[in-house]
């Protein structure tokens, strides 16, 4: 086999040339394109479904919600294993598939599955929901909020729901956002139990008024000869105040507004975690990475909407935008790969200008590593691998036999071609370069 490709490259040198070029190339343009993360997808396929469940304790969840679930989805086929984990108000059940199963035709299957165990769940449970798709090592960046003045936990957590956390969602690339820490804002109905017996109302008459008065609804249509006009029914609630002043009932043609009954106000809701940022509280954001995405550019992309939103941020509220950034070890592996290749390079080069002093031999060692590593790229990529840190330190380590490749093949070849020279009847020099190759390997 290294016979024939050794006389081929020797018979046809153009062809080979022409070959040389096109991996050159073509390296170079799919290099710009590839896909690079930190580490290949070592995760066999898995779907995550979270189930919410307020003031349940951790054995009903267990009861209530996580079997369920995990009954729907046992059988769902090409499944091979189920976990499911409860604390007090979650329940998340992770159902693992065998390698190769297409995720999405996965998703469809459990979504399928998660509508008919919705009937066999609690009315204070939630919807069980899918959970995005991401890869192994889908946390891409994780940024904070502090405030300095003015701002509170609660403003600085608003800000991050419904400021930061839309706009890093819409980047291309980015999966979803994880928002921790904070208080989230709630408009609080604290009923009064002696309030409402002195009425003679229930909770669920106070619970009725206080949804009506929050919600959006239907109001039919007035009918003209040209057209129909829907009529809309709005309730804007802009304060504490707004939502007192709704009416629970009538008596005797007088409204009861719902500040009568129970302390309205806006407070935070049950923290079920925090963050802390340099020894500060504050407010964490994690984006997490959808896969088959490049994280270089999908970085970038949320590096870019950051810098918009910088400058409409208060005056009081610092964005630490680098407290973890998983480019950093991508950036890091090809400095470290950029590093080496020169390095091996220089040292090619050293080696044959002082033992061999030859221009060609040089030229053809010097493109050889190159066109050696974009051939390895070329290969891996069409295979569907990413370039990330562990291809790019075997391409790291590969490069020393590039290099002892490079000057022990090209000095072999330039000493026997300096030997035949000196016969009285010197052989082809195509037989003896072959013969030369041929020897080391």
């Amino acid at each position: 086999m290294i016979r024939s490709l050794i006389n081929f490259s020797l018979r046809f040198p153009w062809v080979v040339i022409g070959c040389a070029v096109a991996i050159l190339v073509g390296g170079v343009v799919r290099l710009q394109s590839a896909n690079w993360d930190v580490f290949p997808e070592f995760a066999p396929p898995q779907i995550t479904v979270q189930t919410e469940a307020r003031g349940l304790a951790t054995e009903e969840v267990e009861q209530l919600i996580a079997l369920p679930v995990e009954a729907a989805l046992g059988g769902v086929s090409r499944i091979k294993t189920l976990r499911s984990s409860s604390v007090a108000g979650l329940c998340v059940v992770t159902a693992i598939f065998e390698d190769g199963t297409d995720v999405l035709t996965a998703r469809q299957l459990v979504s399928e599955r998660l509508i008919e165990a919705r009937s066999q769940l609690p009315d204070t449970a939630g919807q069980p929901k899918l959970m995005p798709l991401t890869s192994s090592t889908s946390r891409l960046v994780m940024l904070g909020l502090t405030a300095d003045g003015s701002s509170s936990q609660q403003s600085l957590r608003t800000l991050a729901d419904w400021t930061l956390r839309r706009r890093l969602q819409a980047v291309p690339g980015v999966a979803h956002v994880e928002v921790f820490g904070g208080d989230v804002k709630q408009y609080q109905v604290q009923v009064s139990p002696q309030r409402l017996q002195a009425v003679a109302l229930t909770l669920d008459e106070v619970v009725i008024a206080a949804r009506s008065a929050t919600g959006f609804g239907g109001a039919g249509f007035v009918e003209t000869e040209n057209q129909r006009l829907p009529i809309r029914q709005r309730t804007r609630i802009e304060s504490a105040d707004d939502l007192a002043a709704v009416p629970v009932t009538f008596r005797d043609g007088i409204a009861l507004p719902l500040g009568d009954v129970a302390n309205v106000t806006i407070g935070a809701a049950d923290a079920y975690g925090g963050a802390m940022i340099n020894g500060l509280p504050g407010v964490m954001l994690i984006v997490h990475k959808q896969p088959d995405f490049n994280t270089l550019d999908v970085t970038r992309s949320v590096q870019s909407a950051l810098d918009e939103l910088v400058g409409t941020l208060p005056d009081d509220v610092t964005l630490h935008p680098l407290l973890f950034r998983q480019a950093a070890f991508i950036e890091r592996a090809i400095a470290n790969l950029s590093h080496s290749l020169l390095f091996g390079c220089g040292l090619v080069t050293l080696v044959l200008i002082l033992f061999l002093m030859n221009a060609r031999v040089l030229l053809i060692s010097l493109i050889a590593i190159p066109l050696s590593l974009l051939g390895a790229i070329l290969v891996l990529l069409s295979c569907g691998a990413s370039l990330n840190a562990m291809t790019l330190g075997g391409l790291a380590i590969a490069l020393g036999e590039l290099v002892d490749d490079a000057i022990v093949d090209v000095e072999n070849v330039l000493r026997r071609l300096r030997e035949n020279r000196m016969l009285e009847q010197p052989r082809p020099m195509i037989e003896v370069v072959r013969d030369a190759s041929l020897e080391v390997r």
